[in-house]
């Protein structure tokens, strides 16, 4: 049997990328998958509904909470209450390795919008209907580079850190719901934005691979395992923790 028949997830920026392995791998393991995105996603749920796997694509804007109840609205007519949330949405691509005090302010107030805020206001809007549900995983992504306190990159490292912060507050709240919240902390990924984002790839690749205890570079396909047991019930007495997965560059 799949290990997600049948569970209703939704998964914030998964037009592209790590995300976009997220919607397939999930939609394979039985999942009915929700792809939410600003982009448009009609092409990856063609995809998945071509192999046999079941999904929908809502535009989201996930620091508007209008357009994320919209998305809930949308995922229960269509599936039924959502059990699962892969909070993926983040700048990264679009940001550009720089010191610290070359920041600016509206630069950091739209990382931390987006990669902090989001996450947050996906999990609020969503609670409602994992708590009709009766059960519920949230899953938030966070980075490597919080871990070693990458430099060059500190409004993106420190939304990260956040994220971490926020997982394990959310887990003490929602526990008594049946609701688990976990987070997966992804090394140096070599994903569309990371292989498209050449400063951070050059900066980072070769210290990395030296770094790892698996030597070789690291693929989206390389979070599967971690997220299906996240979302399943494997994972049922698992909360408020992080899961590193980056090869072992960081064994610690």
């Amino acid at each position: 049997m799949k290990r997600l028949a049948g569970k209703v997830a939704v998964i914030t920026g998964g037009s592209q990328g790590i995300g976009a392995a997220f919607a397939r791998g999930m939609a394979a393991q039985g999942a009915q998958v929700v792809i939410a995105a600003r982009s448009d996603c009609s092409q990856l749920v063609n995809e998945i509904r071509e192999t046999g796997g079941k999904a929908i694509s809502c535009q989201v804007d996930v620091t508007d909470n209008a357009s994320l109840q919209a998305m809930v609205a949308q995922a229960e007519a269509t599936f039924g209450p959502i059990e699962i949330l892969v909070n993926n949405a983040a700048l990264f691509s679009a940001l550009t390795l720089k010191p610290f005090t070359e920041i600016d302010e509206d630069e950091w107030d739209q990382v931390m919008r987006v990669n902090v805020r989001g996450p947050f206001q996906a999990t609020k809007a969503v609670l409602p209907s994992m708590r009709r549900n009766g059960r519920g995983k949230v899953i938030n992504i966070s980075s490597g580079t919080f871990l070693r306190g990458a430099p060059m990159f500190c409004h993106y490292v420190s939304s990260k850190g956040a994220v971490v912060g926020q997982t394990r507050a959310i887990a003490t709240e929602v526990g008594k719901d049946n609701i688990q919240a976990n987070c997966i902390v992804v090394g140096l990924t070599e994903s569309e934005g990371v292989v498209n984002h050449q400063q951070m790839l050059g900066a980072a690749k070769e210290g990395t691979l030296a770094a790892r205890i698996i030597k070789r570079p690291m693929v989206p396909d390389d979070l599967l395992g971690t997220l299906y047991f996240l979302s399943s019930e494997d994972s049922d007495f698992l909360t408020g923790q992080c899961v590193n997965v980056d090869g072992g560059a960081l064994n610690y």
